[in-house]
C-alpha cells in the first residue's frame, strides 16, 4: 500500500493539484523542485490547502526521489530529459515511476494544442530509456486538469494507464482511486503511453474552444473498475 508518494515538478500546475489531492487522501506527499526554498514553500501552501492532517514537505529533487518507491513524474517535457539524468543514480531500487509528462510544442514555442514527436514514442517511453534498470515507469494522469485538481470538484476524469509492469499498474490504480471522480482504466503497454498524451492536446483545444479549463476525458462501454 502506498503511503508516501514524491512529485518531481511538484511546483508547477498539474504537481500542485495532484499534491493536494492526495494530501487530502491521507498520503504523505513530497514535493520536489530544483530550489528547495520553492519546494518548502509550495508544500506549506497546499498543506494549508489540504486541510487538518495533510502532510506535505518540501525537498530538493534527488532528496525526494531518495525518500520513497513511489515518484511522480510532472515536469514540462523540455525539462524531463535534463532532470532523470540528474535523479538517475537516487532511485530506489524497484521504485515506480509514474509519467505525467506530456511533450506539448508549448515548450518550443508552439501551440499547446500541439505535441512534438519523440523518438522513443513518448515521453514515459523516453523516461523508461533513462532511468535505471529495476524501475518500473507507467505513464498516467497526462489527460487529468491541473485546473480541476486545485478545486474541491469531482475530477471526473478517466486515467488512462499504460505500463509493462503490473506493480505499477497496481500503484497507478491505486494513486488514481485517491481523486474523488477520477477512474483508473488500464490502457495496455507502456508503447500506448504516446496515444494517451496526444489526447492532452486535444483537450487543450476543446477548453479553448468552449473557453473552459477542466475538459477532461471519459470511456463509455466499459464498467467502474
Amino acid at each position: 500500500m502506498t503511503t508516501t508518494v514524491a512529485i518531481i515538478g511538484g511546483t508547477g500546475p498539474e504537481g500542485r493539484g495532484l499534491a493536494s489531492r492526495w494530501a487530502r487522501a491521507g498520503l504523505r506527499v513530497l514535493i520536489g523542485s530544483r530550489d528547495e526554498n520553492r519546494a518548502r514553500a509550495a508544500a506549506q501552501e497546499i498543506c494549508v490547502r489540504a486541510g487538518t492532517g495533510a502532510t506535505v514537505e518540501g525537498m530538493e529533487n534527488s532528496a525526494a526521489v531518495r525518500a520513497t518507491d513511489v515518484v511522480v513524474l510532472a515536469v514540462p517535457f523540455e525539462a524531463q530529459a535534463a532532470t532523470l539524468k540528474q535523479l538517475r543514480n537516487h532511485f530506489r531500487p524497484g521504485t515506480v515511476l509514474v509519467c505525467a509528462t506530456v511533450p506539448l510544442a508549448s515548450g518550443v514555442g508552439d501551440r499547446g494544442s500541439r505535441v512534438l514527436g519523440v523518438w522513443q514514442g513518448s515521453a514515459a517511453q523516453q523516461a523508461a530509456e533513462m532511468v535505471p534498470q529495476g524501475i518500473a515507469v507507467v505513464g498516467a494522469f497526462q489527460n487529468v486538469s491541473a485546473s480541476l485538481l486545485d478545486t474541491d470538484l469531482p475530477v471526473e476524469c478517466d486515467v488512462i494507464i499504460c505500463t509493462d509492469h503490473e506493480k505499477a499498474r497496481e500503484v497507478a490504480y491505486e494513486l488514481a482511486r485517491k481523486i474523488p471522480g477520477a477512474r483508473p482504466l488500464d490502457g495496455g503497454k507502456l508503447e500506448n503511453a504516446r496515444i494517451v498524451e496526444q489526447i492532452t492536446a486535444l483537450l487543450i483545444t476543446l477548453n479553448i474552444r468552449h473557453k473552459v479549463h477542466s475538459a477532461g476525458l471519459r470511456i463509455t462501454g466499459i464498467e467502474q473498475t
